[in-house]
């Protein structure tokens, strides 16, 4: 079975540095080099679709760009790339939100996929007015996921849960095709929610053996349900011709690290409500101490980036047969669809689809 390979939009803004501003200002984080206009985002979102990628990522929070309009605006700058948009339920009503994916994929002519973004931070979600918490979010996600395909079913839908209700809701035509939900979250409240509503799983990049673990827990739950799964997982990636150019490149990310951001961002993560955040921070320690192998978590697994950055925060680090090797090994564990990003995004995008790439394909992985 092959593999499905998406990129990742920098909607905060890109450089030869790591450029995340986890739930925070644009202000608190490191400067951008390269600022999310629409040209540089066409030129990225370009790269992807010409290297082989099905489609790109696009972040929500009040750190980035809104993903819905910067999506749409790259429509006619693409061909025939998909735009995995990332939203929040607990920010736009589930009607609404069904319109919006419908219209999207009828413009796009079937270029859009879903990612819903439950929300494990309370500072951030309170920002958009969301005071439900930890567990309520994802009750109500399993809501708005029920009403959003009620609403695409094409007939006037009735719903009343804990969290919402509507009355009649409907758009003015039904997503053809329907747009497949990307989802994640690794706690007890998320993953029956994942099992019951989404098309693929997502997880960050933890070691194999861990991710092995948690796709098994999703996959009992969704048979339970009487559902299949598709799997899928976020990562950065920096390949090069050797392995020493690539472990290279990654000391010169570490070194261009401050101290003080490492410790005030692992001060700010802390305080997420997020099982997932906690697994990526029990990877790296929130030290750097030990260099840039140090942060080696699992061979050619480093996890380096999630010292400054909040989600997935490990990378695909070595020559580009290694980390064909890498996503090898995952695919055996069960995963389909590798959601990828590197700094710059758009020279990443060529090494990756260069290099790694044509490997893949000589292994039978990528058609």
């Amino acid at each position: 079975m092959t593999v499905k390979l998406h990129w990742f939009l920098p909607t905060t803004g890109d450089g030869r540095t790591i450029v995340e501003h986890f739930h925070a200002s644009r202000a608190a984080g490191a400067a951008a080099s390269r600022e999310p206009d629409i040209d540089y985002l066409a030129q990225v979102a370009r790269a992807a679709e010409g290297n082989g990628f099905e489609g790109v990522l696009t972040p929500t929070g009040t750190w980035c760009e809104d993903a819905w309009l910067t999506t749409a605006a790259l429509i006619r700058e693409t061909r025939s790339l998909k735009f995995l948009v990332a939203f929040r339920p607990g920010t736009v009503s589930p009607t609404l939100a069904a319109q919006m994916a419908g219209t999207f994929q009828r413009l796009s002519r079937g270029r859009v996929l879903l990612n819903v973004v439950t929300g494990g931070d309370t500072v951030e979600q309170r920002r958009f007015g969301d005071w439900h918490d930890h567990d309520q979010r994802y009750a109500r996600t399993g809501e708005f996921l029920e009403i959003v395909r009620g609403v695409w079913s094409g007939q006037p839908f009735d719903f009343a849960g804990d969290h919402l209700k509507v009355e009649g809701a409907t758009t003015i035509a039904a997503p053809d095709p329907v747009p497949p939900i990307y989802f994640g979250g690794s706690s007890a409240a998320a993953l029956p929610i994942a099992a019951k509503h989404a098309d693929v799983y997502l997880t960050w990049g933890e070691p194999p053996a861990q991710v092995a673990e948690k796709i098994a827990k999703v996959r009992e739950l969704a048979e339970e349900q009487g559902r299949k799964l598709r799997f899928g997982i976020r990562l950065h990636t920096l390949s090069r011709d050797t392995s020493a150019e690539a472990w290279a490149e990654a000391a010169k990310l570490l070194d261009a690290i401050d101290p003080e951001r490492i410790a005030h961002t692992q001060k700010q993560l802390s305080a997420s409500e997020s099982v997932g955040q906690r697994r990526m921070a029990a990877l790296h320690g929130g030290k750097a101490d030990g260099g840039v192998r140090g942060l080696e978590v699992y061979p050619n697994l480093w996890a380096g980036i999630g010292l400054v950055r909040g989600g997935a925060g490990t990378a695909l680090v070595g020559s580009h047969r290694e980390v064909a090797d890498l996503i090898e090994e995952y695919h055996a564990h069960g995963i389909e669809e590798f959601v990828l990003s590197g700094y710059p995004h758009l020279e990443e995008a060529y090494w990756f689809g260069e290099g790694v790439r044509p490997e893949l394909v000589r292994r039978g992985l990528v058609a």
